[in-house]
């Protein structure tokens, strides 16, 4: 929980200031909850539900954990949308394509499991998280 906070909190730095200052600091990191907390829970739904119901060959353990975080990241992706227009931060002229948000969680999750692997412990890469 405190991992996924920071993770919020800085990434909702970052976007505030993309979006022109940090008075939606705030606002920028409740919204940015959605991929960290929410890919979090997709990953421990991953590991602990699925993986052990699918075969164990490799390629079908990365299609489908690729499917996993493809499908969850466009469902957080909305989401996201979804509380910004609720919060009333952001009223847009057309949703970006829904796709975008899987492409996005699917490069968040490389890059984590990247920095596991280079710390030596389980991850996508080596097979064993």
């Amino acid at each position: 929980m405190l991992r996924n906070g920071a993770i919020a909190i800085v990434a909702g730095a970052i976007l505030a200031r993309l979006w022109g200052g940090l008075g939606r600091w705030w606002i920028a990191a409740l919204l940015m909850l959605w991929p960290s907390f929410g890919g979090h829970w997709l990953e421990v739904w991953f590991l602990n539900w699925l993986r052990p119901r699918i075969s164990s060959t490799r390629a079908v353990q990365v299609a489908a954990r690729f499917v996993v975080w493809f499908v969850g990241g466009s469902g957080l992706a909305v989401g996201m949308g979804l509380t910004a227009i609720a919060l009333a931060t952001a009223q847009p002229a057309h949703w970006p394509a829904w796709w975008l948000g899987g492409l996005a969680l699917i490069g968040i999750e490389l890059a984590a499991h990247l920095a596991l692997q280079l710390r030596g412990l389980p991850s996508f890469f080596n097979g064993r998280g």
